[in-house]
């Protein structure tokens, strides 16, 4: 009896040994996706702007992490938003990565050229496709360098609140998320070991510092945050927009009134959410043999709105919307070490955004919006057309519904896969 307890619990240890030893890798890659030469940018809907100059440089910025059999990309890319349409190109285009996997964020700047293929009431289109296909191109080879990057990682997660004059909701100056969340990976082994291989920031607020106006392409408060976290040692940054709608924006504002729309304030602001960031990162500590995990789920949104309706269908790009108006999206869960993350599809309100994190299985929460997609704002039916303010919001949208079938549906993948790490 006892020799048979023996066995079986050696059986066990020899079982464990290979899930125990499979090592967190992560790698990481980027590609400068600047148009040369200059053109326009889009702030929305409707022609993008002509411009005259740049101020900074736009990027892919391209994370891969592996667990096992589990590999998952997180990429950024400085542009308004990146519909699915796109995305799947590069998706088609990555080998080694389920294309589930492969999660796709905009920084949602201002300042970059027009990725929706946006048309005026002639129908007219100021989208430049061949530098959206060689952006599609550049993105994949980023994801798979990033790939051919992988090395053994440590891990650390941590949320806090950032200090400082950083963002406010034009709406309602304190209705907005403070908290920013920070994921850092970190060389376990080689001439780096120690060092963090990247740093990604994930916080709400619209990077609309210099806008479309003003006749400068730019990464806007994004760049000065990339250089800062590089400057200090974080390895390659990234940022992750989160739930802005309804409208978190930077705090620009100047005393006496007026707003600093300058690239000086681009990196105030660009700097100060990079210092944050390190210095709540910096608090915790490290996770030696974090667990990764990744779901995707397909979801649909009923398109309510005659002119998102109008814009889906005139657009150049290839939308998932069938014969009832029902566009169709990818929403990601993804456990990185004892943080949790879900995609939002759009520029979620801040609302939406609380309610979600308070019931995510994790204290580290993480929402990346406009994320996979960015079907502009998402309302609960309760908001949506009940207030003057939200009279913009409401009718840029694509209708009542989507933020009731987005949070019902999150919070369904919160409870159906497996909790993250303690």
């Amino acid at each position: 009896m006892k020799r048979a307890c023996v066995f079986f619990i050696l059986m066990c240890l020899i079982t464990a040994i290979p899930v125990l030893a499979e090592p967190f890798k992560a790698g990481v890659a980027i590609r400068k996706i600047t148009p040369d030469p200059l053109i326009p940018v889009s702030g929305g809907v409707g022609i993008p702007s002509p411009v005259t100059m740049k101020k900074g440089d736009l990027f892919i910025r391209a994370l891969v992490l592996e667990k096992g059999d589990v590999r998952v990309a997180i990429v950024g890319i400085d542009n308004l938003g990146w519909p699915a349409a796109l995305g799947d190109k590069t998706r088609k285009l990555v080998n080694g990565i389920p294309p589930g996997n492969i999660i796709i964020g905009a920084t949602h700047i201002h300042s970059a050229p027009d990725a929706y293929g946006f048309t005026d009431e002639n129908g007219n289109m100021g989208a430049n496709m061949e530098y959206l296909e060689w952006c599609v191109q550049q993105m994949a080879d980023a994801i798979n360098e990033a790939i051919e990057h992988l090395e053994p990682a440590e891990l650390k997660t941590a949320v806090g609140e950032a200090k400082g004059k950083i963002a406010y909701n034009y709406y309602a100056d304190k209705l907005y998320d403070p908290r920013c969340g920070v994921i850092q990976t970190i060389a376990k082994t080689g001439k780096n070991k120690g060092k963090p291989i990247a740093t990604l920031v994930n916080y709400a607020i619209h990077p609309e510092v210099i806008g479309p106006e003003q006749g400068i392409l730019s990464p806007d408060l994004c760049g000065p945050l990339y250089d800062r976290v590089e400057k200090m040692g974080g390895g390659v940054a990234i940022f992750m927009g989160s739930t802005q709608g309804g409208m978190v924006t930077a705090d620009i504002r100047k005393e006496g009134g007026g707003e600093e729309k300058t690239w000086e304030e681009c990196i105030r602001i660009g700097e100060l959410l990079a210092d944050e960031a390190l210095r709540i990162i910096n608090e915790v500590k490290v996770q030696e043999n974090p667990g990764l995990y990744c779901a995707a789920k397909t979801i649909q949104f009923p398109i309510e709105s005659e002119m998102m309706r109008l814009i889906l269908k005139n657009s150049p790009l290839d939308y998932k919307v069938d014969d009832n108006y029902n566009v169709t999206t990818q929403v990601n869960l993804v456990n990185i070490g004892t943080a949790q993350i879900l995609t939002v599809p759009g520029e979620a309100l801040p609302n939406i955004g609380y309610y979600i994190k308070r019931n995510m299985n994790s204290n580290q929460p993480f929402l990346f919006g406009n994320t996979n997609d960015a079907f502009a704002y998402m309302l609960t039916k309760v908001d949506f057309n009940s207030f003057t303010r939200y009279n913009y919001v409401s009718r840029t949208s694509l209708g009542e519904m989507t933020g009731e079938i987005f949070i019902e549906e999150a919070l369904k993948m919160v409870k159906s896969h497996p909790k993250p790490d303690k």
